[in-house]
């Protein structure tokens, strides 16, 4: 399926905005240097917005009001207006300059259904619905975007946001505030907390934890030839309400979370055909906002989210109750403020620019999750998303958890493995699945 780009802009905010540097923290620089591409889908309503002629359809998505409302929402956003720079100290930081975010237009001949049928991350989906960037690196644009406009009617937005600048619950407040000023709900919008000080390190480092398993990157791994791309297959996989909360009985009364990622753990170390006497880790984030001594704003913009780990033995999580892993889990992420502060001490003592970011040994998972985020808030007027998504993965054992729409409480879960373990990844996900319900 082909995509034609119909239009290109930068756009600045609105309004005059501050300028000079904004100071990265340690756990911003922590993050991977590059964007999070994602992709939402929407159907064309039944009401003759569509044109039928392959040109944007009347009404519907209006590429005009998606720009106004933009040019808005970077005024309150204007960090995202800005360009990666350096400080004198050779530290990365944001120059608010300014310069404005990409806007692109784009159509295509296709139907939105043919995409959104089966849609799995993959490069060739980045590609195609997430404007193209060739840098990350100093000068680079940190919020790209992509309207992409289907002959049938339907809509793809694309968005690419640089991972220094923002975490999942920071761009999710953007895309909030961005939609709420277009569909004209001044409501909707989020005032953004801006300061980052509060994560500044301590004046006498004090590490009270071990970060190394997370930071130090002991077992990482890369592909052949040294590069950190390795080939991997991807699928999103849908759980209903039903069987998620059986889950969470089945684990003991655990949350949502412990209780998939658990079930996810279990699947992946069979579909592998791990031994039993292998280690496997899982890594994920804690968003530590609500963790801190004082607590963050809910509206900080910026990565307040520290990585944690757990570790088994493969034959205890396969031989064990699914509990074993929730409460393994549960272990790794009940962390609160002494973790987080020993953790930007940590990090202030770190190369962060040799940070580890590669790949994972073929015994371990990465999740992130984006429960109970404002990930549908998309409406723009038109309705909400019928599907958010990743638009690619990174390596194999990655794994996204994002809500699903609607009010049933389902969960979409987003998962690279290796090629060949697939297959039999999904079988085992699903068995599992028919017998808690």
């Amino acid at each position: 399926m082909a995509v034609e780009v119909v239009t290109s802009e930068l756009v600045p905010p609105s309004e005059p905005t501050p300028r000079g540097a904004l100071w990265l923290s340690n756990l911003d620089l922590a993050a991977r240097n590059g964007y999070t591409p994602t992709v939402y889908f929407f159907r064309r309503p039944d009401d003759g917005f569509c044109c039928g002629d392959g040109k944007p359809p009347r009404g519907f998505f209006s590429a005009d009001v998606m720009r106004a409302a933009l040019v808005a929402a970077l005024v309150p956003f204007y960090p995202f207006a800005g360009r990666l720079g350096v400080g004198r100290d050779g530290r990365a930081e944001i120059d608010c300059n300014a310069e404005g975010a990409l806007f692109v237009v784009a159509r295509s001949a296709g139907a939105v259904d043919d995409v959104f049928e089966g849609f799995a991350p993959s490069e060739a989906m980045r590609d195609m619905f997430v404007p193209a960037y060739e840098s990350a690196g100093p000068g680079a644009p940190l919020l790209l975007l992509q309207v992409t406009f289907f002959q049938c009617g339907g809509v793809a937005l694309g968005t690419a946001m640089h991972h220094f600048v923002i975490d999942g619950r920071s761009a999710f407040n953007f895309i909030r505030t961005w939609a709420g000023i277009a569909r004209g709900d001044a409501g909707a919008a989020v005032v953004p907390s801006l300061d980052r000080t509060p994560l500044r390190a301590r004046p006498q480092p004090a590490v009270l934890f071990d970060h190394t398993h997370e930071y130090g990157g002991g077992r990482r791994t890369t592909a052949a030839g040294g590069s950190s791309k390795q080939e991997y297959a991807s699928a999103i996989l849908r759980v209903s309400g039903a069987q998620a909360a059986a889950l969470r009985a089945r684990a003991g009364a655990v949350s949502t979370f412990r209780a998939l990622v658990a079930h996810v753990w279990r699947c992946a170390c069979a579909a592998r055909a791990l031994a039993p006497d292998a280690e496997s880790r899982l890594y994920t984030m804690v968003d530590m906002r609500g963790r801190l001594s004082p607590p963050l704003p809910e509206a900080f913009f910026g990565n307040a989210v520290a990585r944690t780990s757990a570790s088994a033995r493969v034959g205890d999580l396969l031989g064990g109750p699914l509990g074993f892993g929730a409460r393994r889990l549960r272990a790794a992420t009940g962390h609160g403020d002494g973790y987080a502060r020993s953790l930007v001490d940590y990090l202030e003592t770190a190369d962060l620019a040799a940070l580890p970011r590669g790949g994972l040994p073929g015994t371990d998972l990465r999740v992130i999750s984006w429960l109970g985020m404002p990930s549908y808030d998309a409406d723009f007027g038109w309705g909400e998303p019928a599907l958010l998504a990743p638009a690619l993965m990174y390596y194999p054992g990655f794994v996204y958890l994002l809500n699903c729409p609607g009010k049933e409480g389902g969960v979409a879960v987003a998962v690279a493995l290796e090629p060949e373990r697939m297959e039999r990844f999904k079988e085992l996900f699903f068995e599992e699945l028919a017998t808690v319900v």
